[in-house]
């Protein structure tokens, strides 16, 4: 089968990309290389297998040229920082639903029979039912990044509807681990780096949230999309997450064990009720029922997830 990964040199579509070639997918590459990076998927470039194609998404010409022959499109591009909502709106629009919807009109043209989309928990906003199950309503995200991804998601519904491909939507807990170039993790480690003694933790440092490693999403995608594949709805909707959740001065306690430091936790305070951010969703966890009836669970709870991440990161960074 040969498949497209949008935004395959980044964080999780680099890890996707790696599952996909070790299971003998003819795989191509389509990244502006504006978040990823060559490093990720440099050991794949020579392969017969592989192809890689740098382009701007917002380009619909090379868009066009990248489905060409493809069966699958794993869409995975897109600006992957919720706080740039508040800096730049139209960044965002362009490089999450502009890009969407020019990937939508080249896959209507073309011979694609299955789209999958990673969206995000920013969708459902502040939930009142924690955990939160995928028809949860209604929708109504705080952020402008939260409102792209729903933009996305309707247009991905509308079009898999009306010109006959089908579908598949996973929305993302906070996805972490090697490769990763953004987050709090990442931060922390960084902050840490530069001051051993004091830590700035955006907001009061209570806001709980659920955490997946990327191989846990990475196996969740691919082994969902194969559950999906063989039943017969046009569009479908998972949440990919964890059982539990965990603190921002928990993530921030166990970087600073992994580091050998204690430095003085100084808590900004943050903004609506303690949040790190205008449009930081404070408590969020995803019921992970549905995927779960499908057979997929993740290995590693968010604590696990956690320090492994810091691990990864701490070797690699």
């Amino acid at each position: 089968m040969k498949v497209l990964v949008t935004g395959g040199a980044g964080f999780i579509g680099s890890h996707l990309v790696d599952r996909l070639m070790k299971l003998g997918y003819e795989v191509r590459v389509l990244d502006d290389l504006s978040a990823g990076t060559l490093d990720n998927i440099r050991h794949w470039l020579w392969h017969e297998r592989f192809e890689f194609m740098e382009g701007d998404m917002r380009n619909r010409e090379i868009v066009e040229k990248a489905v060409k022959d493809i069966e699958v499109v794993f869409h995975l591009a897109a600006n992957p920082e919720v706080r740039i909502g508040s800096q730049s709106p139209e960044l965002l629009y362009e490089t999450n639903v502009l890009i969407t919807y020019n990937l939508l009109e080249a896959v209507r043209k073309s011979g694609v029979k299955y789209l999958v989309f990673t969206s995000s928990s920013t969708v459902y906003g502040d939930a009142d039912l924690i955990p939160t199950p995928e028809e949860y309503a209604p929708l109504e995200p705080i952020s402008v990044y939260g409102g792209a991804k729903l933009a996305a998601e309707a247009l991905i519904s509308g079009y898999a509807h009306t010109f006959d491909f089908r579908a598949l939507i996973f929305r993302l807990a906070n996805i972490i681990g090697e490769r990763s170039n953004h987050g709090v993790i990442y931060d922390f480690i960084n902050k840490l780096r530069r001051n051993p003694g004091e830590l700035e933790i955006l907001g009061d440092g209570t806001q709980r949230k659920s955490y997946l490693h990327v191989s846990d999403t990475v196996e969740g995608i691919l082994h969902i999309f194969e559950y999906f594949r063989k039943g017969n709805r046009a569009v479908d909707f998972y949440n990919l997450g964890n059982d539990d959740w965990i603190t921002v001065k928990e993530i921030a306690e166990i970087v600073s064990e992994e580091m050998g430091l204690k430095p003085a936790f100084r808590f900004t305070g943050g903004v609506d009720g303690g949040r790190g951010w205008k449009g930081d969703v404070k408590f969020m966890r995803l019921s992970i029922e549905k995927a779960k009836k499908t057979g997929w669970k993740p290995k590693l709870n968010s604590y696990e997830a956690v320090r492994r991440t810091v691990r990864e990161l701490l070797s690699s960074l």
